[in-house]
């Protein structure tokens, strides 16, 4: 499965186009299988590999085109059985291959795009808003954590710490029962002081941002006694489980039903505070025109696209600056502009290599009449230049 850090070696990747060469995106993703023969995945993908073929001979794009196709073929061909989907970058051209399972949830398509960047929308509807993830499943004994990232659990190791014997069996008649319970107690107490520190550091050392607990009911309270103020603030999520007994799949299922409600009301809440502050001329900024400024001058924290969402512009082959307007060459350098079909194509890439939260919504009425794109600045420059003029034209006037 990829990392965040793959994924921006993919966003920062560019074809030289002026050499002939293009960026090869494969999406595959099986439907299910009709019968045990599983043939008509091979079909499906052997279809779309033919069509890009003639695509590639249509416009000029052979040379290295046809031995990165040739090799998505061979690998399509055998992926035959496979619950997941798998997605292939390649530019044989810039000697570059990677290969990654997809989620099978991912809703895709079987596709191939042939363009001067990687075709990442796909990717970032998913990975836009997921944080790193920690599962922590807990009881008075054991407690076992996990990483939840695109759909895959991994268990990342446990702490185990096992209670005295019942204090009915100390001393004649259980008669000294009182300090065993007490002895219990205390052991359970460092067994949730340890789990706390687990988290704490973890936390610290940047393995997780979110964090969802599972417990039983009657354990909770204990826990989050012992739990840091950085940790709880971190906290998504809670269900009810015995360690003992749940399985990972239920672990899986659970924890992401959590973490999709949370990104919904997070996106929800934080895509109407921005357009509100649009209205007050606050940290927000709506529109295609405003949000590629923005974008630009290097203001936005988060991005917000209708789910839908697509737009034509123009690119600055030479600055990269974007331009809603289809003009022919830039209005920053005069070179010559290239058209984007998508400015989703150019936008995404930007937002990845940033780290800008990447939120995709659907029927939301405050960003459909915004215009279904919009953006939370950290800040505004154009308000802090006027700021800053207003205090030296102040600090003059007090000078003289």
């Amino acid at each position: 499965m990829m990392t965040r850090n793959e994924i921006r070696e993919l966003a920062a990747f560019q074809a030289d186009e002026s050499k002939g060469t293009y960026a090869l995106s494969f999406y595959f993703q099986p439907d299910p299988p009709q019968d045990r023969s599983h043939r008509r995945e091979a079909i499906v993908a052997k279809d779309v590999v033919k069509q890009a073929l003639k695509s590639a001979a249509a416009s000029g794009k052979n040379g290295s085109l046809h031995a990165d196709l040739d090799r998505i073929l061979d690998i399509a061909t055998n992926l035959r059985g496979n619950a997941r989907g798998r997605a292939v970058f390649a530019c044989s051209a810039q000697k570059f291959w990677k290969e990654y399972e997809l989620p099978p949830h991912l809703g895709i398509t079987t596709h191939i795009y042939l363009q001067p960047r990687f075709e990442l929308k796909p990717l970032a509807a998913l990975l836009g808003a997921q944080p790193a993830l920690c599962v922590a499943v807990v009881d008075r004994q054991r407690a076992r954590f996990f990483d939840l990232r695109l759909d895959d659990l991994h268990e990342q190791g446990a702490l185990v710490h096992m209670l005295s014997r019942s204090a009915s069996s100390y001393g004649f008649k259980g008669y000294e029962g009182g300090h065993a319970e007490r002895r219990i107690s205390e052991e359970a107490i460092q067994h949730f002081k340890a789990i706390s520190e687990r988290l704490l550091t973890d936390f610290e050392r940047g393995i997780w941002e979110r964090l969802i607990i599972g417990c039983h009911d009657v354990n909770w309270p204990e826990l989050e006694s012992h739990l840091h103020p950085y940790v709880k603030r971190r906290i998504i999520g809670r269900f009810s489980a015995d360690v003992a007994s749940v399985s990972n799949e239920e672990i899986r299922q659970r924890s992401d039903a959590i973490l999709k409600q949370w990104i919904e009301q997070r996106a929800e809440t934080k895509v109407n505070e921005t357009v509100d502050l649009a209205k007050s001329n606050g940290r927000g900024v709506t529109g295609l025109r405003r949000v590629l400024r923005a974008l630009e001058a290097g203001e936005v924290q988060a991005l917000f696209l209708n789910e839908n969402y697509s737009a034509r512009a123009v690119e600055c082959t030479n600055c990269g600056h974007l331009d809603p307007h289809i003009v022919a060459t830039c209005v920053v350098c005069g070179k010559p502009t290239r058209e984007l079909a998508d400015v989703c194509d150019a936008i995404i890439p930007i937002a990845i290599r940033r780290d800008i939260e990447l939120f995709y919504l659907k029927d939301n009425e405050a960003l459909d009449r915004a215009g279904s794109i919009a953006a939370l600045l950290r800040f505004r420059s154009d308000q802090t230049s006027g700021q800053r003029s207003g205090q030296s034209s102040g600090e003059i006037a007090a000078a003289s």
